[in-house]
C-alpha cells in the first residue's frame, strides 16, 4: 500500500511511495507522531537524478526488514532537496559539522524539535570497506535513544547552536564595503588552485566551478590578463574534450569522478548546463574563439530539445541511471558505432572519440576527445571544417539511434531559480550568436514563470509540476529571475522586463533582507520557521543567494538611479566582508559583485530609430562582454513596447536628450551621466 508520499508532486518523493518504509513528508504531523510515540525522526534528503540515492533506496528503503525496523523505531521523513532547499541547506550544514563532508543521499537523525544529533550520507545495507551498515547505525541510535537520551539532547542542542551561528555567516559586519583589492587577492588564490595540466580547480572529483570561471572571465575582460584567459580556456577546453560532456547528445554531467574529466556521474542538471552555457558564451566573447560558442550552442540546443516542457518552462534534470545501471544510456562499443555509421566512418569515429573494444568505463566506452580535432584533420589530410561537419552528421545519426534505448528518467519539475539561469543564458547567447530561437525560448520560459508560478498577490512560488505551482520561493528564485529579466531587457529593449525585475527587487528587499545587520536570508520573513534562518554566502550548485541578490540590486541601482538598491547591495557586501576575507575561495560570486561595484564601466544608452531594428542593433553593439557596463535603451516617443504604458523605469537623467540622430541608432557612452560625443549609425 502506498505511503503518504503518493500525494506528492515531486518525482523524487513519488519514487519512494511504494517503499515498505512508512515515509511522511516534512511537516508538523511527522514530529507530532514522533512525540506521541517517543521515537526519533529519520530525515532522508535526496533528489531524483542522484545515483547514490537510488543505490541506498534499492539496498535499504526497498528492503522489507530495514523498512519494518525503521517503522518500529523511527518516524521517517523524505525530502526532495530541490523542492525544499531551505531544509537541505540547514541539515547539510549539520552533516558537514558532524562528519567533515557532505553529499546525497543525506541521512540525518533528529529529536522531537527537529534538532540533529547524528548524521551521514550513504550507508550500505551490509558493512564494507570499514563503513558500518545502515542497520548497524540504526541499532546504535535506537540504543542511544533508549539509554543515553541526555547525551543526545545535549549534543542536539550544541549542534543546533552551531548551526545558528553558521546560518548568518560570521556574525561580523564591517564598517566599510570590501575594497577592489579583494578581487586581486581572490584571483591570485584561485590561480594557485588551477590544475595546469587538466584544467579545473583542485583534485578529483572535479566540478565545473562555473562561478570561478565567470570570475576569471569577467576580470580578464576588464584587464586583459592573459593568465586568467589561459586558466579559463584550459579548463573549458579540457571539460569540452572529456566524458563529462555528452558528445553525442549535448549537455554536461554534474561532475567528473576523476581528475581529467573522463568519467562523470551521468546525471544532467539544468543549473549546471545553464551556468556552463553562459560561461562558454562569455569565453567566446572575451577570447573571440568560436569553439567556445559551439559548446555553448550545443548545451542550449540540448536544453531546447530535451528539457523544455510543453508549457514553456524547463525541466530540472535527467537521471544518471537507466535500466538500473549508471551511464548505460550513454556508453558505446565499436560494433554499435560501426553498425550505425558503416565500416569506414564508424572506425574513424571510434578512433577519434576513444571508443574501443576494451572500453574506458566498465567494459564500455564514454565518448571523449583525447586529441584536438585539428590534429585529427591533419592526420586525415582534411580541412578542420570538413572533418567537423562530417563528425557532426555522425553524432546526430548516433543520437537518433541512442534515442531508441531506454532513456534515463527525467525530473520534470520546473524550479524558478534554475529556469532563471537558463533564461539568462538563452538571452545572452541570443545576442552573442544571433539566434532568434534562443530569444524565443527565453521569453517563453519567462512568461511561463510569470503566468503560472505566482500567487494571486504576485509573490513567486518555487516549483511547478503537473499543472500546479507550490512552495514559497526563496531568495535565489527572486534574485536570479530579476537578473534574467535584466538580460531580456538588455537584449530586447522591452521595458516590461525591467519593470518585472524591479517588482521582484521590491519583494527581495522587503521580505528577505536583514534590516538590522544587512544581507539576505534564504527564506522570506513570512514563511514557516525552521530551526535556523540561513543566510546563504557560499557558492554551491547555484550562485549564493546573497551574491545573486547583491549583484542584481547593484545593476538596478545604476539603471534606475534608485539609491535604495545600492544601499541594499553595499550593506550585503559589508555583512559578508568577513566571508569574503576569510573564505575567499568559497565565494567567487560575491567577489564578482565586489568587482562590479568597484570597476564601473559606465553607461551605454542605445537610441534606436525604430523598434524593428532593436535585435539587429543589440547583436551589433552588445557582441562584446563588458562586465560593469550599464545598458539602457531609448525608443522613439511614439513607439510602444509589450505591456507598455507605464513611465519608463530607467533613470531620467540617463535618458534625457538621448535620441537617434541617424537612420538606425545612436550610441551614447557615459560615465556618471556625463557622456562622450554620440556615435551615429555605427
Amino acid at each position: 500500500m502506498p505511503n503518504q508520499l503518493a500525494q506528492s508532486l515531486s518525482p523524487y518523493l513519488l519514487q519512494h511511495q511504494n517503499n515498505p518504509v512508512d515515509w511522511m513528508p516534512w511537516g508538523e504531523e511527522a514530529f507530532e507522531r514522533a512525540r506521541a510515540r517517543d521515537v526519533p525522526v529519520f530525515l532522508s534528503v535526496g533528489y531524483a537524478a542522484c545515483h547514490w540515492c537510488h543505490v541506498m533506496a534499492h539496498e535499504s528503503f526497498e528492503n522489507e526488514e530495514v523498512g519494518a525496523y525503521l517503522n518500529e523505531h523511527f518516524v521517517s521523513i523524505k525530502v526532495d532537496r530541490e523542492e525544499r532547499p531551505d531544509i537541505d541547506q540547514i541539515y547539510m550544514n549539520a552533516v558537514q559539522l558532524m562528519t567533515g563532508r557532505g553529499g546525497w543521499p543525506m541521512s540525518v537523525f533528529l529529536d522531537h524539535e527537529a534538532r540533529p544529533f547524528y548524521a551521514g550520507t550513504y550507508w550500505p545495507v551490509l558493512p564494507r570497506g570499514g563503513m558500518p551498515s545502515f542497520p548497524q547505525v540504526l541499532d546504535a541510535l535506537v540504543d542511544a535513544w533508549a539509554n543515553r537520551r541526555e547525551e543526545i539532547t545535549s549534543h542536539a542542542g550544541e549542534i543546533t547552536e552551531s548551526l545558528r551561528q553558521l546560518a548568518v555567516g560570521t556574525g561580523e559586519t564591517a564598517d566599510r564595503t570590501p575594497g577592489g583589492d579583494r578581487v586581486g587577492v581572490a584571483i591570485e588564490l584561485l590561480l594557485k588552485t588551477v590544475d595546469w595540466e587538466w584544467g579545473g580547480f583542485g583534485e578529483a572529483p572535479k566540478f565545473p566551478h562555473a562561478t570561478d570561471l565567470e570570475l576569471l572571465l569577467r576580470v580578464a575582460a576588464r584587464t586583459g590578463d592573459t593568465r586568467l584567459i589561459e586558466a579559463a580556456e584550459l579548463t573549458l577546453d579540457k571539460m569540452a574534450a572529456g566524458g563529462i560532456r555528452d558528445h553525442i547528445g549535448g549537455g554536461f554531467s554534474r561532475y567528473s569522478v576523476d581528475g581529467h574529466w573522463l568519467v562523470p556521474h551521468f546525471e544532467k542538471m539544468l543549473y549546471d548546463n545553464a551556468l556552463l552555457a553562459e560561461v562558454y558564451t562569455r569565453a567566446m566573447q572575451v577570447t573571440g574563439n568560436a569553439r567556445h560558442g559551439h559548446v555553448a550552442a550545443e548545451i542550449l540546443d540540448y536544453i531546447q530539445r530535451d528539457l523544455i516542457d510543453p508549457s514553456g518552462g524547463i525541466h530540472c534534470s535527467e537521471d544518471a541511471d537507466s535500466e538500473g545501471v549508471e551511464g548505460k544510456f550513454y556508453v558505446w562499443d565499436p560494433a554499435e558505432v560501426i553498425d550505425v555509421l558503416g565500416e569506414e566512418r564508424g572506425k574513424r569515429f571510434c578512433e577519434i572519440y576513444d571508443i574501443t573494444a576494451a572500453g574506458n568505463f566498465e567494459g564500455k566506452s564514454i565518448a571523449n576527445l583525447p586529441r584536438p580535432l585539428a590534429q585529427w584533420a591533419e592526420s586525415f589530410s582534411m580541412s578542420l571544417e570538413s572533418l567537423s561537419g562530417e563528425l557532426a552528421d555522425d553524432r546526430e545519426r548516433l543520437r537518433l539511434v541512442r534515442e531508441r534505448r531506454v532513456k534515463p528518467q527525467r525530473d520534470d519539475k520546473i524550479v524558478v531559480a534554475w529556469n532563471a539561469l537558463a533564461i539568462r543564458a538563452f538571452a545572452i547567447a541570443s545576442v552573442a550568436m544571433h539566434r532568434e530561437d534562443y530569444l524565443e525560448t527565453a521569453i517563453r520560459a519567462a512568461r511561463f514563470v510569470l503566468e503560472a508560478m505566482r500567487r494571486d498577490d504576485g509573490r513567486l512560488l518555487h516549483v511547478y509540476r503537473d499543472g500546479t505551482a507550490h512552495g514559497n520561493a526563496f531568495v535565489d528564485d527572486y534574485a536570479i529571475l530579476a537578473d534574467a529579466f535584466l538580460s531580456l531587457y538588455q537584449g530586447t529593449a522591452d521595458e516590461k522586463w525591467l519593470s518585472e525585475a524591479l517588482s521582484l527587487a521590491e519583494t527581495l528587499v522587503d521580505r528577505f533582507m536583514d534590516a538590522d545587520e544587512g544581507g539576505f536570508y534564504y527564506t522570506a520573513s513570512d514563511t514557516d520557521a525552521l530551526i535556523t534562518r540561513n543566510k546563504d554566502w557560499h557558492d554551491g550548485s547555484l550562485v549564493s543567494g546573497n551574491a545573486a541578490a547583491a549583484m542584481v540590486l547593484l545593476k538596478l541601482s545604476r539603471l534606475t538611479g534608485n539609491s535604495r538598491w545600492l544601499d541594499a547591495a553595499t550593506r550585503t557586501l559589508r555583512c559578508g566582508e568577513a566571508v569574503i576575507r576569510k573564505q575567499t575561495r568559497a565565494c567567487a560570486a560575491l567577489i564578482s559583485v565586489v568587482d562590479e561595484l568597484h570597476f564601473d564601466q559606465g553607461e551605454l544608452v542605445i537610441a534606436v530609430s525604430d523598434r524593428g531594428g532593436v535585435n539587429r542593433v543589440a547583436r551589433q553593439v552588445l557582441a562584446r562582454y563588458e562586465p560593469g557596463l550599464t545598458v539602457a535603451w531609448t525608443l522613439p516617443a511614439d513607439d510602444s513596447v509589450e505591456g507598455g504604458g507605464d513611465a519608463c523605469p530607467v533613470a531620467p537623467e540617463l535618458l534625457n536628450g538621448k535620441v537617434s540622430l541617424g537612420k538606425t541608432c545612436t550610441l551614447y557612452r557615459c560615465r556618471e551621466y556625463h557622456c562622450e560625443s554620440p556615435v551615429v549609425d555605427p
